[in-house]
């Protein structure tokens, strides 16, 4: 899943973000509540980690804004382990969580899959359909209940399927969706994906809707 991260400090937005995309995510990192704030305008992310503390515009004014806007992408605030008036000025701005600092990338990870599953009507954290099943935290897929390897791109494209199960996504949404500004992106890129997931998941784990996208069909 494609997040977006604004942290100016370096060795902090570094981390998170080689941290992330290890785990999975593809993440487009900016350190300008400027440039960040308008970067939501620009591609849909799933969720944003969001620090308040930012060079050209402040966190809190940068989420104040887009929630004016209608924005509804769930943000993770990170905020200093004691500051408790920031946690609750940000919450109160529209953030749907907050993570003091230092904190554990595991943390992070946990936290931006429940957003996520929370902004899809989730429940459940696993991912189901038919015999294939996919937990976001271990990234684990399994087939019948055997585990089946793939590779970061092809898990992040199932995991878009699943979670988009009866939706039409066209090639255009899935590179938005699981490739990063950082990213190079041949042009047969999701078609060869497509293909892997059949070949490992079975012919009929995903269709093609013939000159419009892909669908994850659950009659």
């Amino acid at each position: 899943m494609r997040v977006l991260l604004i942290e100016d400090d370096q060795l902090i937005g570094d981390g998170i973000k080689v941290g992330l995309e290890k785990l999975g995510f593809a993440v487009d990192w900016f350190s300008d509540g400027l440039e960040g704030e308008e970067a939501l305008y620009q591609i849909p992310y799933e969720a944003v980690v969001l620090d308040l503390g930012l060079p050209g515009q402040d966190g809190l004014e940068v989420l104040k804004n887009w929630r004016q806007n209608g924005r509804k992408e769930p943000v993770l605030i990170l905020t200093a382990r004691g500051d408790v008036d920031e946690r609750i000025a940000g919450l109160n701005s529209g953030a749907d969580d907050y993570l003091g600092k230092p904190f554990s990338l595991k943390e992070v990870q946990a936290r931006l899959n429940a957003l996520i599953r929370r902004s899809n009507g989730r429940t459940s954290p696993m991912l189901t359909y038919k015999q294939v099943s996919f937990d976001p935290q271990t990234r684990k897929v399994t087939l019948e209940g055997k585990e089946v390897v793939l590779s970061p791109k092809e898990t992040a494209l199932l995991e878009l399927l699943l979670l988009n199960k009866n939706k039409i996504l066209s090639k255009e949404t899935i590179e938005n969706k699981i490739y990063s500004w950082d990213d190079e992106v041949s042009s047969n890129a999701v078609e060869v994906h497509i293909h892997h997931l059949r070949k490992k998941l079975g012919k009929d784990i995903v269709r093609t809707v013939n000159k419009i996208g892909y669908i994850l069909e659950e009659i």
